[in-house]
């Protein structure tokens, strides 16, 4: 008579595995946190795609099909770029610039980051369905 008995730690290995694969291609936006006002998103969204991290910047983003086309066009640019502007970008500091403009709905965030402060830059921050976001159509010069 043949005892053969499956190991149990390989089953558990797997569930393990999957447990873990299934976390990690989730989309946790739980870690980070909603903007209180303009300037919170403005300045999240800014640091995160100077950091190249554009999994948080999308989540300060307002969301519609020219937003997202413009979005990705910007991560593509950053991509490309060599290490030693992405660092310079890591390492540099957001500065805010002139009074702001603001509405109940709406506000303009003016900055420049000190890897480039010659390029001053004009945001338009929404706030839809409650939450202040970022609308990336503010920076195509016609």
């Amino acid at each position: 008579m043949n005892n053969y008995r499956l190991p149990l730690a390989p089953s558990l290995l797997a569930i393990a595995l999957t447990l873990l694969a299934l976390y990690s291609c989730s989309n946790n936006t739980a870690e980070y946190t909603k903007a209180e006002n303009a300037t919170d998103a403005g300045r999240e969204f800014v640091r995160a795609a100077l950091d190249g991290d554009y999994a948080k910047a999308s989540f300060y983003l307002y969301k519609d099909s020219t937003n997202q086309l413009l979005f990705k066009q910007q991560q593509n640019d950053y991509n490309g770029f060599s290490k030693e502007t992405k660092a310079n970008y890591k390492e540099s500091s957001i500065r805010p610039v002139g009074p702001r403009e603001e509405t109940d709905s709406t506000s303009i965030f003016r900055y420049y980051h000190s890897a480039n402060p010659k390029d001053t830059t004009a945001l338009r921050i929404v706030k839809h369905n409650g939450e202040w976001l970022v609308d990336l159509k503010s920076v195509i010069k016609l």
